[in-house]
């Protein structure tokens, strides 16, 4: 008789996260006090950690009543692209009612409410947290080959990683990240916020894929490719990620208030003083990873930005997908922490000898209005709002110097010393702001214009004559 024994691999519940992502319900299995069995379904299934699972608490019914009399469960649960099926038994933990799970499942479940038509029912009350004590296969039946990815994520991880290495500044990270979104995450639409730490708020300060967005040339031009763009903490699933720290995704299209994205225009008479949302009128995936630079007083990240990212396709970012990019944001968030802009001792470039002089404005053609509302420092060109806050406030100045006094070099010293702008004292967001303003003119391809000259340095670019109008 032969000691040979088969080994077969533990199956954790990492290698079977496919299972987890809602296309195929879940079922779950408990009993009660007197042994009476009960079997339902379940719209959702979380994955935590590689020991823990969250099941969505919707409603007080005969599953729940079972799991906080008798603690355990089996769950069966299904491969969606091979059909194989998997039990995992579950010992109950507790019920969490706020903060990251809670948040990250109650997004979650409102893509999935929204398609299948039941948003007004699916309302989660809680995250119950399992521990999963067993995972086995069920057994019989032929599963289908796995799907093959169109391509390696961790390979892409690496080489983005690489490629982020060696950043000049803080624009040129921003612009090698989104590079590598498109080059080798095959991610079509993507924003980039980072924080103001005077508002709270979120401004876009690099995009991908917006800038047309099937409009007209004319149309898409006026509308940009949503620089500038802010969103408050808690609001949509950028928004939720900023306040909770974690990761959101949403892999079905969602219809609930909470998580859509598109911008609710103003009713009221007078300028509109934003920048509308520049995403997808219907997404179908979203995902949006904090980047986080320190440790916060909370012990949280800090909050360094977020990582948005969407696409039209159903299922467009998994799991897989959604570790990838937050290996890609931590990244990001060291990079931004160690940068020369970030650090508190302003780094500056020499003039450079001789200095070039400024090309004379044109005496000719109709001039351009500068606008600046003082309540907000928003500035409009003519009649189109252009920038608001502390890059308003940069822009005034820059302008009101060229005019007044013919000038055009500029330091980020300087702007930082100034009184009359209105940066935080206990916040470093002088080059956030002014890689902001240079994007929103490059993006309005208007008659101002921002050009760096050096490390520190910089020039405003002025081809129109300008008339300047100060608006309480």
């Amino acid at each position: 008789m032969s000691d040979r024994q088969d080994h077969h691999p533990v199956l954790t519940l990492d290698a079977i996260r496919t299972c987890l992502e809602g296309v195929i319900p879940a079922t779950i299995a408990t009993v009660a006090p007197d042994g009476t069995p009960n079997v339902s379904q379940l719209s959702q299934v979380h994955y935590v950690d590689p020991g823990h699972i969250a099941l969505s608490y919707q409603f007080f019914n005969k599953t729940r009543a079972n799991i906080l009399d008798c603690r355990d469960a089996l769950l069966e649960v299904i491969d969606p692209s091979t059909g194989a099926q998997y039990r995992l038994r579950l010992d109950y933990l507790r019920t969490e009612t706020d903060g990251p799970l809670f948040e990250s499942m109650k997004a979650k479940l409102s893509g999935i409410a929204s398609h299948v038509g039941m948003a007004e029912v699916f309302r989660l009350r809680g995250a119950d947290l399992f521990r999963v004590t067993e995972i086995e296969a069920v057994p019989g039946g032929r599963p289908l080959p796995a799907r093959i990815r169109p391509r390696s994520l961790l390979s892409a991880v690496r080489r983005a990683c690489e490629g982020l290495r060696g950043c000049a500044d803080l624009s040129d990270l921003l612009d090698r990240a989104i590079m590598a979104l498109r080059d080798l995450f095959g991610v079509e639409h993507a924003l980039i916020l980072l924080p103001d730490a005077a508002s709270g708020r979120l401004f876009t300060v690099a995009a991908l894929g917006y800038e047309a967005s099937g409009e007209a040339a004319g149309e898409a031009s006026k509308r940009g490719s949503g620089i500038g763009w802010e969103v408050a903490p808690g609001d949509g699933v950028i928004g939720v990620a900023a306040r909770e720290r974690v990761p959101i995704r949403i892999t079905h299209m969602t219809t609930d208030v909470a998580y859509s994205m598109a911008m609710r225009q103003g009713t009221a008479a007078g300028p509109l003083h934003e920048i509308p949302f520049p995403g997808l009128e219907r997404p179908h995936s979203q995902l949006a990873v904090p980047i986080l630079t320190h440790e916060a007083g909370d012990g949280r990240g800090g909050l360094g930005g977020v990582l948005f990212v969407e696409s039209a396709q159903e299922m467009r970012f998994t799991y897989d997908d959604e570790d990838a990019l937050a290996t890609l944001a931590a990244q990001l968030g060291a990079l931004m922490r160690s940068l020369p802009a970030a650090q508190t001792t302003e780094v500056e470039d020499p003039p450079a000898e001789p200095a070039p002089a400024p090309a004379p404005a044109p005496a000719g053609g109709p001039p351009i209005t500068v606008r600046h509302y003082t309540t907000d420092d928003s500035v409009f060109l003519d009649h189109d709002y252009l920038i608001k806050g502390v890059a308003g406030a940069i822009l005034w100045k820059l302008v009101r110097e060229h005019t007044i006094l013919g000038r055009t070099d500029f330091t980020n010293r300087e702007l930082r010393l100034a009184p009359d702008i209105p940066l935080p004292d206990f916040a470093e967001n002088l080059e956030a702001r002014l890689i902001l303003l240079q994007r929103r003119l490059d993006d309005r391809r208007g008659p101002l214009r921002i050009e760096k000259t050096g490390r520190g340095r910089f020039r405003l670019l002025v081809e129109t004559p300008l008339r300047l109008e100060e608006m309480q």
